[in-house]
């Protein structure tokens, strides 16, 4: 099999794999009632004082509309809080509730878990090697736009 085909086969399979595997571990009894989506939106959140909606949106590359029905779900079930500025009563910031910030520790537990175990079969010369490549597909995918 040349390399062509090869690295083709690894990528699609990986990218499915990846996605299949993730919700299987991360949405489990405790955060049944969330999808995959939901955990990455609260993901973009982070466990931080808070973000504007507008930069949550940018993060995940949806519009903000997209984004605020996701959010509407994540209040109801109660992993996410909102609450408007101070200063500007227009901006509507939104955090992470204690069970939204146990979701994101469990994701976050998952990803270490996933990366620790590529790091723990390479070498120390292998890793720049890996960086670089996951950087080129990474570069492919923010330039992509279906042309």
């Amino acid at each position: 099999m040349d390399a062509y085909k090869t690295i083709n086969d690894i990528l699609v399979h990986l990218i499915n794999e990846i996605w299949e595997q993730e919700e299987k571990a991360i949405i489990t009894e405790e955060f049944k009632d969330i999808t995959n989506n939901d955990m990455h939106v609260i993901e973009a959140i982070g466990p931080g004082e808070g973000n504007n909606m507008s930069s949550i949106a940018k993060k995940l590359n949806v519009t903000v509309g997209t984004l605020t029905t996701a959010m509407n779900n994540l209040v109801n079930k109660k992993y996410v809080e909102r609450h408007r500025s101070e200063k500007d009563r227009r901006v509507v910031y939104v955090r992470l509730t204690a069970k939204g910030k146990s979701a994101y520790r469990h994701h976050e537990d998952y990803h270490h878990q996933m990366t620790q175990a590529i790091l723990d079969k390479l070498s120390e010369n292998e890793i720049p090697v890996l960086m670089k490549t996951l950087d080129a597909l990474s570069e492919f995918f923010r330039g992509y736009h279906g042309e």
